[in-house]
């Protein structure tokens, strides 16, 4: 317990103490707690309490999981899921800066450039993940995706990688990564080598850049426009930022390329209008699209779908305006927000 309090007296506190989204009230809740009950040695590993693990909360040991391999496997996930519960809320408090990176994110794209994600391990994988569903979802090429010693890193642990800071420089000239593209680097702890010298590269071609981490000390804050720190405290598991780190990373990321694009025009209400017809799910989720906003019967729906050429925004406008798929064409091609001109279609034809 000492050791506990000394450490925040000699400055952890501004790390876990004072945080807005309650972590520090729930350090000190645990503290208070255990006083006089006999299990002071048990509420952390002392000496995980140094200066560096000080500056990343992401290392330290937690306090709700103190001797956790005693636990039943009910009272294991109990806690689990108790912990899981500070992610959202610590997301929420991140929503301006989550806000100001959509902006930027769409300004750039509108522009030709590209929303680039860098990230090692964990952090990088997500964002793999999150790009590469941009795809089929929005059917939008514009947000990329760096993991650091891909592909093998994918599927296999390469640490070492996320140390090399120049390797990262060569993975963007690889892309052609220029002023006109974003960088969102992503690292929970904020510190990995790989991705603070992306974020110098990027800053240096004069592109705009963000950060993403869990940890509100992390040194590329020096080097984002703008910062999205979800402070979600320490892991169960101390130092698996894969837990809540990485789910607040993914929550994140969601929001970020989510609102994105529906900001550029590829979401009609909530439906996915860019979606790529690539199987049979998503061919009947098309003819449904269809049939909602045009009121067409599933046959009418398959046959334009078919004539668009599976293009489902063609399509729409097709059957809305009674328009063959070369004019339909043509006119979607001319205007940025594909999602506004079929929303002004249905209006006139609802007249």
């Amino acid at each position: 317990m000492y050791a506990l309090k000394q450490a925040c007296d000699g400055g952890l506190a501004h790390t876990l103490c004072g945080r807005a989204d309650g972590w520090g009230a729930y350090i000190k809740s645990n503290v208070c707690a255990t006083r006089g009950k006999g299990k002071g040695v048990t509420i952390a590993n002392h000496n995980s309490l140094n200066h560096k693990s000080a500056e990343r909360i992401t290392e330290q040991a937690n306090p709700a999981s103190a001797s956790l391999d005693t636990k039943s496997t009910r009272e294991i996930l109990r806690i689990i899921n108790r912990e899981d519960d500070r992610v959202a809320p610590a997301v929420r408090m991140t929503l301006p800066q989550i806000t100001r990176a959509v902006d930027l994110a769409v300004e750039v794209i509108r522009n030709g450039g590209r929303l680039v994600y860098l990230g090692a391990g964990t952090s990088g994988r997500l964002g793999v993940l999150d790009a590469s569903e941009c795809v089929p979802t929005f059917g939008s090429d514009s947000v990329v995706a760096i993991m650091a010693g891909a592909p093998a890193s994918l599927t296999s642990s390469l640490e070492d990688v996320e140390d090399d800071s120049q390797q990262a420089v060569q993975d963007l000239k690889k892309i052609r990564l220029t002023r006109h593209d974003l960088l969102v680097g992503i690292s929970a702890g904020g510190g990995a080598p790989y991705v603070l010298g992306g974020m110098r590269y990027a800053r240096k071609l004069g592109a705009k850049v963000v950060g993403l981490t869990c940890n509100p000390e992390a040194p590329l804050k020096a080097l984002a426009d703008v910062s999205i720190i979800p402070v979600v405290g320490p892991e169960v598991i101390a130092g698996s930022s894969r837990m809540k780190a990485g789910t607040a990373q993914k929550l994140a990321l969601n929001m970020l390329s989510t609102a994105t694009m529906v900001r550029l025009g590829r979401v009609l209400s909530s439906s996915m209008i860019n979606v790529q017809l690539t199987n049979q799910k998503l061919r009947e989720r098309a003819e449904g699209i269809v049939i909602k906003f045009t009121g067409a019967t599933q046959a009418t729906a398959a046959k334009v779908l078919e004539d668009s050429r599976r293009n489902l925004p063609v399509a729409l406008l097709m059957v809305l305006k009674k328009i063959p798929r070369s004019e339909a064409t043509r006119q979607l091609k001319q205007v940025q927000n594909m999602a506004a001109v079929l929303r002004k279609a249905i209006e006139e034809e609802k007249k």
